[in-house]
């Protein structure tokens, strides 16, 4: 198994063509490798590099199942860790019970991730200006370079806080001095990035592009960042930015909830950044751990289920009763919860009870059996379920939090709380700031968003105190043990 230390990925990966690089975009069959001393001489082989700064993004396993989803889920007040026990992926079950350290728990691969993604990025930027191509092109490569940095270091300043800040490739002999930037000199660097891409983004993308960022998905990045950080002064900012992509033409909310996350409707009108999964791959498990399909899928599935409907997963995940009765009357529940109790007691369906069972289960990355692989490789790795990173809802739901905070427009921002209920047919309610964080609970449950929600907001060392949270700690995690070896980086506080 692969580990990507920051360091050692500029000798590990002195070449950009790796796993996905190919002249699809979207295609899994290697084309071989190339020196990158010898490379980016022309368009094909700049394409060729963008493609391997986008492969991270869907970094499904390393050491520890990294999926995003899953841990977040498991760290939140929506679902516990689960399994088959309470060692089984021991980092996703110290993220749940917050005993989580610097030598056990997920952060090492949400840091090989980002970081290796910021590797390939800045090691294409450092290349782009010499390649002999198109200038428009070559312009929108930049752009979504800048893009993908951007994304990289938000994950990884909302995670950690505290890290290195990498805009050129590093020199070998600067490896093990490298020191912490300071986490406003990471925004400043994340806004910078995202201002600089969003002119030369295309409005939209042709279906054979599907996955690329586009400016719109720049813009509400942009006003993610800026919402994160906080400052109540730039709340109109935020919203001002959420405004263009909530009116643009591109995007509508979707009339069927359901059919958001299913995976023959992928790219959705809903949807604004979306990281593709696939089963085209026909991975095994000898392809550990460079996976095109959709791990979660099958983690998050009943054990040794037999019924109808799903397929046996892996246990993990299951849903809070605080969650499911939060639900309970909502009409998002029959796509959000899968309740697994209910088929057992009706005699349709088995399963095993794992660790932390509620019997109730994740049903927007459920594993649906008309979508189990069926044309090579091991069906468990290659669900073809895609992970809305951004999606209109979300967009709407930040929009009316931003000015609720901003003081700005209140018929704007009941207006869209209004839209998103609408949606699944619930009445208005006021649109105050509890109103909004409670629909962006019910809205968007399990989809990764509700551990950062909490922290951003202050509302974690509340909701979490069960899974024992230790506040001024609990909300960053720790910087991994091995980055500490022989480096000037310093653990955060608490760890």
């Amino acid at each position: 198994m692969k580990r990507y230390n920051i360091y050692l990925s500029a000798l590990i990966l002195g070449f950009l063509i790796l796993n996905s690089c190919s002249d699809k975009f979207l295609n899994v069959d290697p084309k071989g490798t190339t020196l990158e001393t010898n490379y980016y001489k022309n368009a094909d082989e700049a394409y060729k590099g963008l493609v391997s700064c986008y492969d991270p993004l869907g970094t499904e396993c390393g050491k520890t199942y990294s999926n995003k989803i899953g841990p977040l889920n498991s760290a939140s007040d929506d679902c516990y860790a689960g399994g088959g026990s309470s060692s089984d992926v021991p980092a996703w079950q110290v993220w749940n019970n917050y005993t989580i350290d610097a030598a056990t728990g997920i952060q090492a691969d949400f840091w090989s991730r980002n970081f290796t993604g910021v590797y390939r990025v800045n090691t294409l930027l450092s290349k782009l200006d010499a390649v002999s191509m198109d200038a428009a092109l070559k312009a929108r490569f930049f752009a979504e370079c800048k893009f993908l940095r951007a994304y990289y270091y938000f994950d990884l300043v909302r995670l950690f806080k505290n890290v290195p800040l990498f805009t050129s490739p590093l020199a070998p002999k600067d490896y093990f001095n490298v020191l912490q930037a300071s986490p406003e000199a990471v925004y400043a660097q994340i806004e910078s990035d995202l201002n600089e891409a969003i002119p030369n983004l295309p409005v939209a993308v042709t279906t054979g592009e599907n996955g690329r960022v586009t400016k719109m998905a720049a813009i509400a990045l942009l006003g993610k960042v800026i919402l994160y950080q906080n400052n109540e002064s730039r709340m109109l900012e935020a919203a001002d930015l959420f405004e263009q992509v909530n009116t643009s033409t591109n995007y509508h909310l979707l009339e069927n909830f359901g059919m958001i996350f299913r995976p023959d409707n992928k790219f959705n009108s809903e949807s604004i950044f979306e990281i593709v999964h696939t089963s085209k791959a026909m991975s095994g498990w000898e392809s550990w751990p460079n996976f095109e399909g959709n791990v979660y899928t099958q983690m998050c599935g009943p054990r040794a289920y037999v019924g109808p409907t799903y397929v046996a997963g892996w246990g993990f995940n299951p849903i809070t009763l605080e969650l499911v009765n939060l639900l309970k009357n909502d009409p998002r529940y029959k796509y959000t919860v899968v309740n697994i109790d209910s088929l057992k007691t009706a005699g349709v369906a088995n399963y095993e009870k794992g660790y932390q069972s509620t019997g109730y289960f994740v049903a927007k990355f459920a594993p649906l059996k008309e979508f189990k692989d069926t044309i090579g490789g091991d069906p468990v790795l290659n669900y073809p379920n895609d992970v809305m990173e951004i999606r209109l809802a979300d967009t709407y739901l930040m929009e009316a939090e931003a000015l609720v905070r901003g003081g700005g427009d209140a018929a704007k921002a009941q207006s869209y709380l209004d839209q998103v209920r609408a949606r699944v047919g619930l009445p208005s309610i006021p649109a105050t700031l509890e109103n909004i964080y409670k629909e962006r609970r019910l809205e968007l449950a399990t989809e990764g968003h509700r551990w950062f929600d909490l922290v951003r907001t202050g509302q974690a060392a509340t909701a979490l105190a069960s899974k024992g949270f230790t506040p001024n700690k609990n909300e960053i995690l720790p910087i991994p043990l091995a980055e500490l070896t022989n480096t000037k980086l310093k653990q955060n506080p608490g760890y």
